[in-house]
């Protein structure tokens, strides 16, 4: 229901320069553009959410990044002592994946990982950056999905105007 609301006032600000709105091609024209606008609206909408999604998307991978650095430390042994076999998940890390209710392994009940505990936490993050980058892709769609009815919402106005202006000249000729 907002959105005929949301047309019908879009449309009430669109002025053709025309005095009176008795031409039904102009009323066209007028719903044409209104149409182009929630378009354009709609694509900017998921342009915002598309890049809001990369820079979540550059946070996991810098993550990732770090969970795979300490794996790699675990593994070397160059976790502090007395867990000398063991590095300890960075605040970031702990609080990105509780929000996101990404899995760790809870060995220990601690947030100390092994070279073989960090893969939980390794994968888990990966399978999350796998799904921001396919949700990126969908409003991608989205986005070209839109402002090709923009494109299309446009020529059809100017199709109304220039029809209108055609049988203004006939008329005028006419006279």
């Amino acid at each position: 229901m907002t959105q005929v609301g949301g047309l019908g006032q879009v449309m009430n600000n669109i002025d053709l320069g025309v005095g009176g709105t008795g031409s039904l091609q102009l009323q066209f024209a007028k719903l044409q553009l209104a149409l182009s606008e929630m378009s354009k609206n709609s694509a900017m909408n998921y342009i915002d959410q598309i890049q809001k999604s990369q820079d979540e998307q550059k946070q996991v991978a810098h993550l990732l990044q770090q969970a795979r650095q300490l794996q790699a430390d675990a593994a070397a042994n160059k976790g502090a002592a007395p867990h000398k076999n063991c590095t300890e998940m960075t605040p970031e890390m702990i609080k990105y994946m509780k929000e996101n209710n990404l899995a760790w392994d809870p060995t220990g009940n601690d947030y100390l990982h092994n070279k073989d505990e960090w893969n939980v936490a390794i994968q888990s993050l990966q399978a999350h950056l796998d799904t921001l980058g396919t949700d990126t892709q969908q409003k991608m769609v989205f986005v070209q999905d839109f402002m090709g009815q923009y494109n299309s919402y446009l020529q059809g106005a100017n199709s109304a105007i220039q029809q209108s202006n055609q049988t203004l000249a006939q008329l005028a000729q006419v006279r």
